[in-house]
C-alpha cells in the first residue's frame, strides 16, 4: 500500500537518510542543491561499493563563483559514481530529492550539509506513491540528459519553473479559517497579493520568517517591503529562539499542507529547479501542527518599525537600511 510520512529536523536528525542509503538493494538517485556532510558522502559511496547504481546531480559553482560542493563531486568521481552538475539551464538547482531503489522518494527542504542536519528547522517527506515518485525519476532523467521537463498541467507534485507559483497560489486561496506558514524568503508579489487577500477575508495568519538582516542587500527592498505590508494588515510575523529557520512549509486550516525546497520568491519561482509536496494525511498534518504550535511558542514577534529594522539592518547585519530610507534616531545618531 503506498504510503507517506514526515521526517522533522534537528528533531530525527540524519539517521532516517542514512537508513535509507543503507537500505538501498539497486539504485539511488540523489540531486542536490549542497552536498558536504562527510557522513552522508560515505554512505553513499558505500552503496555504491555494494553493488547499487548511484547518480548524483549537485548544482554547479553560484554566480559569484562559490562552489559548495567541489568535495563532494571530487570524493564520489574518485569513487567511481556517476556524478554531474546540475541543469545549466536554471540558474541554480535548489531541488533536494532522493529516490531509492525507484520505489521510495524523498522531498526535502534540508541540503546534506552538517547544518542542515542537526541546526536547522527543516522538513522531508517521504513517498511511496508511483506516480510522485515516477515525476521524480522522470525530472532527474531530464536534468540528467539536458532535456526539457514538461509533467503536464496534471502534475501530482510542484515543480519550478512549471507550476510552483499557480500551485502556492491556488493553496492559500483554498485557505478558509489559518494559515501558518514557515520560509526564509517573502518576495513575490504575487505571493503577497494572495496572502493580503486571505487576511482580508478573514483568514488567520502566522507567519514565521527569517531576520531581515539574514537577506542579501539586493533582496532587502522586496523581502522586507512584503513584510511590512503584512505587518500593517495585522499578520503576526514571528522569529524562531534557539533555532534557524530553514524549512520551507505552509500548513492551512489543519487540513493539508505543502513542504519542499520553494523560497516564495521570484527567483525560486521563474528560474530556479524546485520541488515540493502537498499532503492531506491526517499524520502528517496533525504533527506539522504540533510542530507549528512548539515554534510558535519558541519564538518572538519580528520588530519591523523604523527603528527596530535600523538596529537590526545596521547592528546585528551589513547595513542596507538607506535601501528603505530609513533614518536614524536621535539615539542611534549619537552612537
Amino acid at each position: 500500500m503506498s504510503k507517506r510520512s514526515l521526517i522533522v529536523l534537528p528533531d530525527e536528525s540524519s539517521k532516517p537518510f542514512y537508513d535509507a542509503i543503507n537500505s538501498a538493494m539497486k539504485s539511488l538517485q540523489i540531486k542536490m542543491f549542497v552536498f558536504s556532510d562527510p557522513g552522508l558522502i560515505a554512505a553513499v559511496v558505500n552503496a555504491h561499493k555494494r553493488g547499487v547504481k548511484v547518480r548524483v546531480m549537485l548544482n554547479a559553482s553560484r554566480r559569484d563563483g562559490e562552489d559548495d560542493n567541489k568535495e563532494a563531486h571530487q570524493l564520489l568521481k574518485q569513487a567511481g559514481i556517476d556524478v554531474k552538475n546540475s541543469n545549466p539551464d536554471f540558474g541554480i538547482t535548489h531541488e533536494k530529492s532522493m529516490v531509492v531503489d525507484e520505489s521510495v522518494a524523498y522531498i526535502k527542504s534540508l541540503n546534506w550539509a552538517t547544518k542542515n542536519l542537526d541546526g536547522t528547522r527543516d522538513y522531508a517527506i517521504t513517498t511511496t506513491h508511483p506516480h510522485g515518485v515516477a515525476e521524480i525519476i522522470e525530472c532527474f532523467d531530464a536534468d540528467w540528459n539536458r532535456q526539457e521537463f514538461k509533467p503536464g498541467l496534471s502534475a501530482h507534485l510542484i515543480w519550478c519553473p512549471v507550476n510552483g507559483r499557480d500551485r502556492i497560489a491556488r493553496f492559500i486561496d483554498e485557505a478558509k479559517h489559518t494559515l501558518f506558514i514557515q520560509n526564509e524568503r517573502y518576495q513575490d508579489t504575487v505571493i503577497i497579493e494572495r496572502l493580503v487577500r486571505a487576511r482580508n477575508r478573514g483568514v488567520k495568519i502566522h507567519l514565521m520568517a527569517r531576520p531581515p538582516h539574514a537577506l542579501k542587500k539586493e533582496k532587502i527592498i522586496e523581502g522586507i517591503g512584503g513584510l511590512r505590508i503584512l505587518d500593517d494588515l495585522g499578520v503576526k510575523i514571528h522569529k524562531l529562539k534557539h533555532l534557524k529557520l530553514h524549512g520551507k512549509m505552509l500548513l492551512a486550516d489543519g487540513l493539508r499542507a505543502i513542504v519542499g525546497s520553494i523560497n516564495l520568491a521570484p527567483g525560486s519561482f521563474d528560474d530556479r529547479r524546485e520541488l515540493a509536496i502537498e499532503v492531506y494525511d491526517n499524520d502528517i498534518v496533525k504533527r506539522l501542527q504540533l510542530i507549528a504550535q512548539h515554534d510558535w511558542e519558541h519564538s518572538y514577534p519580528l520588530d519591523l518599525t523604523d527603528a527596530g529594522l535600523f538596529l537590526d539592518l545596521e547592528e546585528h547585519g551589513d547595513g542596507g537600511s538607506e535601501k528603505l530610507v530609513l533614518r536614524m534616531d536621535h539615539a542611534h545618531e549619537n552612537k
